[in-house]
């Protein structure tokens, strides 16, 4: 099968470009050229049809209203005696006159189409000479035409000719005519001179144009090549590489879009490794510990009245597992859209105090101040009650596991006419700014070290986030480092009101 050959194919977008840019340029120089000849043409042509016909209708009507008066001794006869030697001195040296003014050659015919007068005078042009051509006899029987020719050989190369009828003084009848023509190798002559100039002029033109789009185009399509040379790199897991780009245009867009993404993949590689060791280190801990302790059971090292101790560890650790299933499957829910609220009104204090017991031994244990809880009056809402349970849960857990001993965990509960604003305010070593706008991304976590939070896996307020949103509100969070941090999301009313009509 032949392969059918494209102009604008290639693998290169700068060949492409340059293939198209350089088309253009000459097509546009082609139709220009086109068009310069063709208005030089017209314009010539007009002009010098319009210069012989007036000089040809000037020298029949100077001949037929001035000739016989000028020789008032001719007797009076019926016709024009163009055989009189008076006659051809007189019509000689008139046509000398418009034939030098012009650079023209002018003849005079009679009515049998027998030359009278020539200027210049030649072998084929003499007095005495017929000229019985087609256009010469119209023109002796009152029909005057322009056009370009050689007569039928009268002239040895192409003329602009103009013929003119020549009438009797008494107008009554035609007794000859007049032909007046200028060479057309002047106006070829000119016609080369300018295109040859045109010529130049667009091969330095399109050889200019030629390096100013090469180099725009290599310009132009450089950060392209990068980006492709980058996304290669990307493939390979080489997410360092950025694209440079100068101006202010679509490309400049691009490059900057380009290395937006290219750090946000940078960032998501860096979490994905870091969640990666994260879920490696919570499953293997727990196993560790889970299949430890069964096998010391199975095996008698561990005695009896101690195996309900560590058999309770061994809940604990399954328990740890089950959430961090579920958070998972919580994170792949809400991620692919697939979670769906089950909407019930219920009270949103009781959730909170229900929450707050779960963790009494902890705030025992650490002294922490409860505040708020006594002055929040029962609050119904409606939505899903179980995820607001775990959106709760999640935020207290985290202000009970980052409030420092003896500090105080504070709690309201505000009621608007459009929402329910929740507000969770903790004491402790707070935030640092720089990290705040990340704590609600995917597996970040602000204690790297895992000294505080060594069972979290920074998912929990990505889900908080996330369960929020779905009920149509938000959540956001400020925090004074050294001093405190504070969670407040809201619920609008509104949204609640739809979803039970």
């Amino acid at each position: 099968m032949k392969r059918k050959l494209n102009f604008f194919s290639g693998k290169s977008l700068f060949l492409k470009y340059m293939n198209v840019s350089v088309l253009i340029v000459f097509i546009s120089f082609l139709l220009l050229g086109v068009i310069l000849t063709l208005t030089i043409s017209s314009y010539w042509y007009n002009e010098k049809h319009t210069a012989l016909t007036t000089r040809a209708s000037s020298i029949a009507q100077y001949i037929s209203r001035n000739l016989r008066g000028n020789y008032n001794n001719i007797p009076e006869i019926d016709e024009f005696q163009w055989n009189d030697n008076r006659y051809a001195s007189y019509i000689n040296e008139f046509l000398h006159i418009y034939a030098d003014d012009m650079d023209a050659e002018v003849i005079i015919v009679d009515k049998n189409c027998r030359i009278v007068a020539a200027v210049p005078e030649n072998d084929r042009m003499r007095p005495g000479t017929m000229i019985r051509t087609d256009t010469v006899k119209r023109a002796v029987l009152q029909s005057s035409t322009f056009l370009k020719g050689n007569l039928d050989g009268l002239y040895d190369s192409d003329h602009y000719i103009s013929t003119r009828t020549i009438m009797s003084p008494s107008g009554d009848y035609s007794v000859g005519a007049v032909i007046i023509s200028t060479k057309t190798k002047d106006i070829d002559r000119f016609m080369n001179m300018v295109m040859q100039i045109f010529v130049l002029a667009a091969i330095a033109t399109l050889s200019m144009s030629i390096l100013a789009i090469g180099v725009f185009s290599y310009n132009m399509v450089k950060p392209l090549k990068q980006m492709s040379s980058a996304a290669k790199q990307f493939a390979m897991g080489d997410f360092s590489v950025r694209v440079s780009a100068t101006g202010n245009d679509e490309i400049k867009e691009l490059a900057t879009a380009f290395n937006n993404m290219a750090e946000s993949l940078s960032a998501s590689e860096t979490t994905r490794k870091s969640f990666v060791a994260n879920v490696s280190h919570e499953l293997k801990t727990p196993m560790t510990t889970i299949a430890g302790f069964i096998d010391g059971i199975l095996d008698g090292t561990i005695p009896k009245e101690k195996q309900d101790y560590y058999l309770h560890i061994v809940s604990d650790e399954i328990k740890r597992l089950s959430r961090l299933v579920r958070s998972m499957l919580d994170l792949s829910r809400i991620d692919s859209g697939e979670l769906k609220l089950n909407y019930q009104k219920f009270d949103l204090l009781e959730v909170l105090v229900n929450v707050i017991l779960t963790f009494e031994q902890e705030i025992d244990r650490k002294k922490i101040e409860i505040r708020g809880l006594d002055m929040i009056d029962p609050k119904i809402v409606y939505g899903d009650k179980d995820l607001l349970h775990q959106v709760v849960y999640n935020l207290v857990e985290n202000a009970v596991k980052f409030t420092n001993e003896g500090g105080f965990i504070e709690f309201n509960i505000i009621e608007s006419l459009e929402q329910f604003d929740f507000v969770i305010k903790n004491s402790g070593l707070g935030i640092k700014s720089s990290e705040i706008e990340f704590i609600f991304q995917r597996f970040y976590k602000t204690d790297k070290s895992r000294s505080k939070d060594k069972k979290g896996l920074g998912l929990g307020l990505y889900l908080v986030r996330g369960i929020i949103r779905l009920h149509g509100g938000d959540i956001t969070a400020k925090s004074s480092y050294g001093d405190y941090t504070e969670f407040d999301f809201y619920l609008p009313k509104k949204n609640s009101q739809k979803k039970q009509r």
